[in-house]
């Protein structure tokens, strides 16, 4: 079985950065998704990549303040977040999902597995 292990979270005044890893135990050929959940909210997808790392994916909540990136050598994915709101304030897990064919990665939690412990991110106003 594959462990996810979550990184790199902590608390930031709004308009600055963090930048979250998610290292997996073992090289895995899949989907990797970052997600995030507040306190008595459903999950929602923030950003996904594909296995090679060519496809991506970003809910409209942070395209163009986030960027997710993967290096296979390292088997970790990265969350590299910028300009960052109160609203952003969340856990933030990454989990895996097999790849589909054709290679687009869906955000939907459901179809993922594998989930790490979740760091938390704080961004204070």
């Amino acid at each position: 079985q594959v462990q996810l292990a979550e990184s790199g979270g902590g608390s930031v005044q709004a308009g600055g950065s963090l930048a979250l890893s998610c290292t997996a135990s073992v090289y895995t050929p899949d989907c990797i998704g970052w997600f995030r959940q507040a306190p008595g909210k459903e999950r929602e997808g923030v950003a996904v990549i594909s296995p090679g790392g060519g496809l991506t994916a970003y809910a409209d909540s942070v395209k163009g303040r986030f960027t997710i990136s993967r290096d296979s050598t390292k088997r970790t994915v990265y969350l590299q977040m910028n300009s960052l709101k109160p609203e952003d304030s969340n856990m933030y897990y990454c989990a895996r999902a097999p790849a589909p064919y054709g290679g687009i990665c869906s955000m939907s939690p459901r179809l993922f597995a594998d989930w790490g412990q979740g760091t938390q991110v704080t961004v204070s106003s």
